[in-house]
């Protein structure tokens, strides 16, 4: 049912495309760049701004060439080689940057290119280094060879840069050759070709705490309650297809932050439901909150669905901090409450929450407060 959620979505957005498509065709040219530009900005904001994945193209500078040049200089006859050495190509960098989330800026500009460095010249002049080209990503953001899947860089610091593609080395002007049996080289080196590839970047959110719980469960509405975000709230599942951050204020303006990422479905560490896109964002967390609804038919078989979900993604996410969280017990009364709590699963500690009626909530700050420090 949920995969045939997100395939209605998908259909719906690529019947916009074709309507968009239609109608600048039927408008005359001047109307059609108005048209056309509150079209794609009402399309991008329903697509949201929010990319964690990116196919990039770069490539960086050539070396530039050596010089062969003899000195020639008044009452000097017979000066000797004097060809300066070939500038470097431009590197292409990539620099995290602690206030980016996101992707978005890379969607739209998916190819870098580094310029070459300069010639040499005479006088043993060396040719100018080229820039560098910087590409700024978030904290958690991870490169990957796009053809042999290998993780290349990590960027988890911010002002940490990385080296993608080193630009080519410049070649060397002909008085790097002379010597003795030859005086007068006249040859250099040319300057050595740039790399270029086809690369991956992948965002893994960084956040302290991630809620994990199944679509519909109540995570969009406790993060609305419990921070500042406004995370698409409906009564339908899948509602949330991208994941939401928020800061928590905790108690003496002490705070952390929580992600809220799309529900997941058995089935979701084979790939159903998108689930490789969503279950990698809690990797980084160094705590885990489940949430389940309090009209769950079994709690216990939702819990073991998605350790198991969590478990067979990665066996290390079994390792981090659990709490469990049974939300929508706005319904409860105490007697049911007590029922319920005689069957929560063993091993992990559990509470009672209303996100409606904001009950619970300071208790679960705390304890999430306690489990992060």
């Amino acid at each position: 049912m949920y995969v045939g959620i997100l395939n209605a979505r998908k259909q719906e957005q690529f019947t916009l495309k074709k309507i968009i498509t239609k109608d600048l065709r039927a408008t005359t040219s001047k109307k059609r760049c108005r048209f056309k530009s509150t079209i794609l900005k009402k399309f991008i904001m329903t697509e949201g701004n929010f990319v964690d994945y990116i196919k990039v193209y770069a490539t960086s500078g050539k070396g530039g060439q050596g010089s062969v040049h003899l000195h020639r200089e008044k009452y000097i006859t017979k000066g000797g080689p004097d060809g300066g050495d070939g500038g470097r190509g431009g590197h292409i960098i990539l620099r995290g940057d602690k206030n980016m989330w996101t992707l978005f800026h890379l969607k739209f500009k998916r190819h870098f290119r580094a310029e070459g460095g300069g010639a040499g010249s005479k006088s043993r002049s060396t040719g100018r280094d080229a820039a560098d080209i910087f590409v700024d990503v978030p904290l958690g953001t991870i490169i990957r060879d796009a053809d042999t899947d290998e993780i290349l860089h990590e960027i988890t610091e911010n002002g940490k840069e990385v080296i993608l593609l080193p630009g080519g080395k410049g070649g060397l002007g002909n008085w790097n050759f002379k010597s003795s049996t030859n005086q007068t080289p006249r040859y250099a080196q040319p300057g050595i070709d740039g790399q270029d590839g086809w690369f991956r970047i992948e965002l893994k959110l960084l956040a302290d705490v991630g809620l994990v719980g199944f679509p519909n469960a109540g995570k969009s509405t406790l993060l609305s309650v419990l921070t500042s975000a406004k995370p698409k709230i409906a009564d339908y599942a899948f509602t949330t297809l991208k994941p939401n951050l928020g800061i928590v204020e905790h108690r003496n303006q002490q705070t952390f932050v929580i992600a809220d990422i799309p529900g997941i479905i058995e089935g979701a560490a084979e790939g159903k439901g998108l689930g490789h896109r969503f279950l990698r964002h809690i990797e980084r967390n160094s705590a885990l909150l489940f949430l389940i609804p309090a009209d769950s038919d079994d709690i216990n078989k939702e819990y073991a669905i998605l350790l198991n979900e969590l478990k067979q993604h990665n066996p290390e996410l079994l390792d981090k901090d659990r709490l469990l969280a049974i939300s929508k017990t706005d319904m409860l009364d105490e007697e049911l409450k007590e029922e319920i709590k005689a069957e929560l699963p063993k091993g992990v500690e559990a509470l009672f929450i209303s996100s409606i009626e904001e009950t619970g909530l300071q208790e679960l700050k705390d304890k999430l407060w306690k489990m992060l420090n």
